[in-house]
């Protein structure tokens, strides 16, 4: 996509052909290039793939599964590889861990009524926290412990490789203590909101019921020879960045990042939508895009009528 010569507006190359546009939204969210980390050599012997080509178990080979990245992608794939009877090896880093429901309604309720979609400001650090939370089997609350019960081994960030063995960070213990944190907060504001309105919804104690820790949290390994450990697999669940390649035009700072105010770009015409906190904290999630969506649309339409007005004025027509 290119500004038009000579006038207003862009031509956009498809492949369905070619469009003009006086404005282009940019919709297509942050999740766009999967990130792999340049951490296992792709020579190393390993069959490597990001979460996003993950399909099913039949698809890898043979052996033990690492998988890196514990959000709800990584522990959906880890618990269903758990499940084939794959041993798995599940690397855990920060993250926030929200009950998928609670004394009877989905946790997307509850933010919503919390205020938490409509947050204008994410805390100091957290303008992009991993969520761990499963839709599988119906959907349930992601416990780490419980699937180390299970036969799970958790271990903590990716650090780095060397000669076969995986270097792993000593946070695996502090990272699971901030997702109960996580979690318990959301109770208690939960409880809270129910006594405040007097609200009639079941008792659920043990929601708050956390597992003890399994020895791969009371001994963590801090090194992992993935040879001897059967692994023949690394599914990297580490996210996804922007990909604007397609989009030429001066529209972005010098990191490469949209340059905009609530999704109005510095380049005229050019809009953005679906990226985190464009707005609010709900600014990248379905639930909660109609806020800026409906931000862009009228300002796309009080341009188009100072347009208007400005045609009108020069062909001599008085505007309505």
């Amino acid at each position: 996509m290119r500004r038009t010569e000579g006038r207003p507006g862009f031509r956009v190359e498809t492949s369905q052909g070619v469009i003009e546009a006086r404005n282009v939204v940019a919709a297509t969210g942050p999740f766009q290039r999967p990130i792999v980390p340049d951490v296992v050599p792709a020579d190393a012997g390993f069959r490597q793939m990001h979460s996003s080509a993950y399909r099913n178990p039949g698809q890898l080979p043979e052996g033990a599964v690492l998988v890196v990245g514990a959000g709800s992608s990584g522990v959906q794939i880890a618990d269903e590889l758990q499940r084939a009877g794959r041993q798995v090896y599940l690397s855990v880093g920060p993250h926030d861990r929200p009950p998928r429901s609670y004394r009877g309604r989905d946790f997307v309720w509850w933010l919503g009524v919390l205020g938490k979609w409509d947050a204008e400001v994410p805390a100091a650090g957290l303008e992009h926290v991993t969520i761990a939370v499963s839709g599988a089997r119906g959907g349930h609350t992601v416990d780490f412990r419980r699937l180390a019960a299970q036969g799970m081994v958790l271990l903590g960030r990716t650090n780095a490789y060397r000669d076969g063995v995986l270097e792993v960070a000593s946070d695996l213990a502090d990272n699971l203590a901030r997702g109960d944190a996580n979690h318990l907060s959301v109770l208690d504001e939960a409880d809270a909101y129910i006594a405040r309105n007097g609200l009639d919804l079941p008792e659920e104690p043990g929601a708050r019921h956390i597992e003890p820790d399994p020895p791969c949290v009371t001994e963590p390994l801090l090194c992992l020879d993935l040879a001897a450990a059967g692994i023949g697999t690394i599914i990297w669940a580490t996210g996804f960045a922007v990909d604007y390649s397609w989009l030429k035009v001066d529209a972005f700072d010098d990191k490469g990042k949209p340059s905009h105010r609530r999704g109005v770009s510095n380049e005229p015409g050019i809009y953005f939508l679906g990226l985190p906190w464009l707005s609010r904290r709900g600014s990248s999630f379905i639930w909660g895009v109609w806020h800026d969506a409906r931000h862009i649309a009228d300002h796309i339409a009080t341009q188009q009528a100072y347009r208007a007005h400005d045609e009108a004025a020069r062909s001599g027509v008085k505007a309505a």
